[in-house]
């Protein structure tokens, strides 16, 4: 299918919203994306996949996925690039395709290896600085770290947070602390109100946090929260927001998001008044 156009998914990028940060170049070990007279450019469609491991890193929410006629895929193609990135790049793209099931794919990639005498690198990626961009956006899953057998001071409270970032804006839809969860929705307020937040809501959850009254995009939100929903089995949903006006929407985003992906999941929700009250 090489040089030919077929129609598939792949990302698209807005330039009016693109201000060519950069943070998700390195999320991209395909080599698809490049900064570009200030702007984030895909350079070549045959390297993108279309998974869209770019997007949970662009803070302004340029980055979408889209279905249209597009040149076909190129798995080889994409291992030269890889290849010549090195072994850490090679090891994050193995596990980008394990992650989405991509079988097809990680078979051409395991050819392109033993045709081209090239080491199988572990297949996981540990945690390695970004080389442009905030670590802000750096996605880290705290669930690997045995907390039970950490030693803490007395009466120092133990965190619950599992995973980082928490900001819809930053979130990957198809981060790995995702799959199989039970999935915490917060305001922002709530976990500065809310005294027992983290015993009382975080554990054991994964995090979505956003302001629904000073975070622009709200329908930018509504597709983040979509994919989130759409990609992953979410187990259950829990709501906690503010009792201020601000907030009132917010369950009727998440449920709109529900309904855009056409899953039927029950939210758990729970108000918070201005003086740490529940409602």
């Amino acid at each position: 299918m090489k040089g030919c156009n077929v129609k598939r998914q792949i990302i698209k990028i807005d330039e009016d919203k693109c201000t060519g940060c950069g943070l998700c170049v390195p999320d991209c070990p395909e080599g698809a994306l490049q900064v570009i007279d200030g702007k984030v450019r895909l350079v070549g469609e045959l390297l993108c996949d279309g998974l869209g491991a770019c997007i949970g890193n662009c803070p302004e929410g340029a980055i979408r996925i889209e279905e249209r006629e597009a040149e076909a895929y190129d798995e080889k193609k994409v291992m030269d690039n890889i290849i010549k990135a090195g072994p850490a790049v090679l090891a994050a793209h193995i596990k980008h395709l394990k992650d989405h099931n991509q079988d097809d794919y990680l078979k051409l990639a395991r050819e392109y290896m033993k045709e081209n005498n090239v080491e199988v690198p572990e297949e996981k990626v540990e945690d390695t600085p970004m080389t442009c961009g905030c670590p802000s956006s750096m996605m880290k899953d705290f669930r690997v770290e045995n907390f039970a057998e950490t030693e803490l001071s007395v009466g120092v409270v133990q965190s619950e947070l599992r995973q980082w970032p928490i900001q819809l804006h930053l979130l990957n839809p198809h981060a790995p602390y995702f799959a199989d969860a039970d999935l915490l929705i917060a305001t922002d307020c709530t976990a500065f109100t809310f005294g027992d937040f983290h015993r009382r809501f975080l554990k054991g959850k994964a995090l979505v946090m956003f302001c629904p009254k000073l975070d622009t995009g709200l329908d930018i939100y509504r597709e983040k929260l979509t994919a989130i929903f759409q990609d992953n089995n979410i187990k259950s949903i829990t709501l906690v927001k503010m009792e201020v006006p601000c907030c009132n929407g917010t369950l009727a985003l998440i449920e709109n998001a529900l309904k855009n992906c056409g899953k039927n999941i029950i939210v758990k929700e729970y108000t918070i008044g201005i003086q740490g009250e529940i409602f």
